[in-house]
C-alpha cells in the first residue's frame, strides 16, 4: 500500500516530548507504528530529529502536529521552523474533543501524543507560521501588568487595614504608600514600552483602533485580546474562541434530562475572560444595544453575574468580527443594513 500522509503528534510538557509517529495509506486506513520521550531542551530535539529520519519516508513529506501549551511549545516550535519542517499548532480544546470520539479509556501522556497524531492524519491543518514578535513581547508586558495590577489591589487593602487600626503604626503605613508609589511607576513604564513596541506597527495599531470602537473596550483590553491569541492566528471562528477563553458552556447531562445549572467551563485562557470583566460593566451602563440585551437575559434567569458574563463573551466575539473584518464598531447599526448581519451574528 501506498503511505499518502505521515504525522508526528507531540505531546508537550514542561520537561518531555512525548511523540508518536502515524500514516496514512490509499485505502485510507491510519496506522499509529512508533513511540517515544525526549527531553524538551536543545539535545533532545536533536535526538529526536534524527529519530524522525530514522522512522520515516523521506520522500513523503512529514507534518509535525501539537498543542498550543503556554510557553512550552514554542520553544520547540521555532527551534523546528529554523529547520524547515511543516508543522501545525492546534488549540488543546479541538484534541481533547476529538479524544472524545476515541475509544480511548485512559489518558496518558502517549495516548495523548496518540491522538494528536490520528487527529493530524484526519484533518487538513494548516502550516503554522511564526507570529509576530511584537505579540510576545505584548503577551509578556500586558501579563506582567496584570500582576503589578494584583499586587496593588493588595497593598492598598493592606494600607486600608492598617489606617483604620485603633494605634496605626506609621511607619508600616509609610512603607505600604512607598510600595503604592513603586508600582504605579512600574506600571506607567509598561505602559511607555507597550507604547514603545506598537509605535511603528501600523497594521497593530488599526487593529486596536478597530477593537477599541466596542463600546467600553479600552486599548489596554484590545491589547491583551491580541497578545493572547496571538492577532487571533488559531482563531477561524467565534465558537473556538469562546472556547478557547472558557466560556463555552458545560452541562451535566444524562439521557434526556439536564443535571444542574448549566455553567462556562472556564478549562481556558483565563486572562482573556479576566479583561473582558471591567468592558462589560461599562458596556451594558452605557451602549443601549448592550443594556437591552443583558435586561433580556436578567428577566430571563434573574442572575445578574451570568447575564454579565454572556455579555463578556459577546464582547470578545465582536473583537474577533471587527478584527476579521476590519472595521469598527457602529452603533446606529439599526439604520445601516451593512452592518446589521455583523451584529445579528455576535449578539
Amino acid at each position: 500500500m501506498k503511505i499518502l500522509k505521515q504525522v508526528l503528534g507531540v505531546d508537550v510538557a514542561q520537561k518531555e516530548l512525548v511523540v508518536s509517529l502515524g500514516r496514512i495509506y490509499d485505502d485510507l486506513s491510519k496506522e499509529v507504528y512508533a513511540h517515544k520521550v525526549f527531553s524538551n531542551k536543545e539535545s533532545g530535539i536533536v535526538a529526536l530529529l534524527k529519530w524522525i529520519k530514522k522512522h520515516t519516508h523521506e520522500d513523503i513529506k512529514l507534518i509535525i502536529v501539537m498543542e498550543a501549551t503556554g510557553v512550552y511549545h514554542e520553544k520547540f516550535a521555532y527551534y523546528l521552523d529554523d529547520k524547515g519542517y511543516d508543522l501545525s499548532i492546534v488549540l488543546p480544546n479541538k484534541i481533547s474533543n476529538y479524544m472524545r470520539t476515541l475509544e480511548t479509556k485512559t489518558i496518558t501522556d502517549k495516548t495523548c501524543s496518540e491522538a494528536i497524531t490520528l487527529f493530524g492524519l484526519e484533518r487538513n491543518l494548516d502550516v503554522w507560521k511564526r507570529p509576530k514578535p511584537v505579540y510576545k513581547f505584548l503577551l509578556q508586558l500586558t501579563r506582567e501588568r496584570d500582576q503589578i495590577v494584583a499586587e496593588r489591589s493588595m497593598v492598598k487593602n493592606q494600607l486600608h487595614a492598617e489606617e483604620v487600626e485603633a494605634v496605626p503604626n506609621t511607619r508600616s503605613l509609610k512603607r505600604l504608600k512607598q510600595r503604592i508609589k513603586f508600582l504605579n511607576k512600574q506600571e506607567q513604564e509598561i505602559k511607555a514600552d507597550i507604547d514603545s513596541y506598537i509605535k511603528n506597527e501600523d497594521e497593530i495599531k488599526a487593529q486596536i483602533e478597530n477593537i477599541t470602537s466596542i463600546p467600553g473596550v479600552g486599548k489596554l483590553t484590545a491589547i491583551t485580546v491580541l497578545a493572547e491569541t496571538n492577532g487571533f492566528e488559531l482563531i477561524r471562528n467565534k465558537r473556538q474562541l469562546a472556547s478557547y477563553a472558557g466560556f463555552d458552556i458545560k452541562e451535566k447531562q444524562s439521557g434526556t434530562s439536564i443535571k444542574g445549572k448549566s455553567k462556562i467551563s472556564k478549562k481556558g485562557n483565563r486572562h482573556l475572560r479576566k479583561a473582558m470583566h471591567l468592558p462589560s460593566l461599562s458596556a451594558v451602563k452605557h451602549d443601549e444595544k448592550f443594556k437591552e440585551v443583558y435586561i433580556r437575559l436578567i428577566s430571563k434567569h434573574g442572575i445578574k453575574m451570568k447575564a454579565l458574563i454572556a455579555i463578556q463573551r459577546k464582547l470578545l466575539e465582536l473583537t474577533y468580527v471587527l478584527f476579521k473584518n476590519k472595521t469598527k464598531y457602529d452603533n446606529e447599526y439599526k439604520s445601516n443594513k451593512r452592518a446589521q448581519p455583523m451584529m445579528a451574528a455576535t449578539l
